[in-house]
């Protein structure tokens, strides 16, 4: 959980228009409020595909991996000298995603 939190703080404190400081409560609810319409919407996380949260929550993964796929097709069968390894293919989408994945049965979060 640690790592999800502290790529999160990054992201949030390295934007551009992240302040030095903020001088009342409303202020920082306000950038707040903007940053997380922007990370749940527009921003995508590598964790889930590069897709938007907003995205995989609602079902639309599938079909914008779908058409990804055929853009880097079109791109290949084109141009194949540009691709040196393989036949491109947008990143790997996980069939399952957690914030705080739950403990399986006889491990211990504090022993590994």
């Amino acid at each position: 959980m640690r790592d999800n939190s502290e790529s999160h703080f990054k992201t949030l404190k390295y934007r551009p228009e992240f302040p030095d400081r903020f001088y009342s409560l409303a202020e920082a609810r306000s950038f707040c409020t903007e940053f997380y319409g922007w990370y749940n919407a527009e921003h995508r996380h590598s964790g889930i595909g590069m897709h938007t949260p907003f995205n995989v929550h609602h079902g639309r993964a599938p079909a914008i991996q779908h058409a990804r796929a055929r853009v880097l097709t079109t791109a290949y069968t084109a141009h194949p000298e540009r691709f040196v390894r393989q036949h491109p293919q947008p990143p790997t989408f996980p069939t399952t995603t957690w914030i705080n994945e739950p403990e399986k049965e006889g491990t211990n979060s504090m022993t590994g």
